[in-house]
């Protein structure tokens, strides 16, 4: 699917940057990233995605990096860097994929997970912080337009995506 046209005269004249959704989530998502990513670099030495990486093994279990990939909604390349660096430091193993020789599944060591019961009280303290002036049902609404976006991109990209 491809985005509608209109008019390119009149589409110059409509688009004002600061009211435009796409810049306004850039944003606001490169303010709220930055500040958490200094956060887990300053305290834990992560950088972002490696604590996505963490996460999603901290929840889902062991997992292939493909499978971390379409979790995460990172690229391949990215993914692959934060499980490396992961691995290095002994948060992450990577052993044979038993049921297909030709992946790798990445788990949490017990330091790995003793890092995310370490880390994850502080991202929820941000959480809360981010949106204490936030009703709560409009934070249930924040989220479930966001799902909502998120899954109008993929479409429009032809990539399906986690909402």
């Amino acid at each position: 699917m491809t985005a509608p046209t209109r008019d390119r005269g009149q589409e110059a004249a409509d688009l004002k940057l600061d009211s435009y959704l796409p810049y306004r989530l850039s944003v606001a998502s490169n303010a709220v990233s930055g500040l958490i990513a200094r956060a887990y670099e300053d305290r834990f030495g992560l950088t972002v995605p490696q604590w996505r990486v963490i996460c999603v093994l901290a929840e889902d279990g062991g997992l292939t990096q493909v499978q971390v990939v379409a979790r995460t909604v990172m690229d391949k390349v990215t993914v692959s860097r934060a499980a490396q660096g992961l691995v290095k430091r002994r948060l992450v193993t990577r052993a044979e994929n038993k049921t297909d020789g030709r992946s790798h599944v990445l788990a949490l060591t017990p330091e790995g997970r003793s890092l995310h019961a370490e880390i994850a009280p502080l991202a929820l303290a941000y959480e809360a912080a981010l949106i204490a002036g936030l009703a709560p049902e409009d934070v249930t609404l924040l989220k479930r337009l966001l799902g909502r976006l998120q899954a109008a991109a993929g479409q429009l990209s032809g990539e399906p995506t986690r909402p």
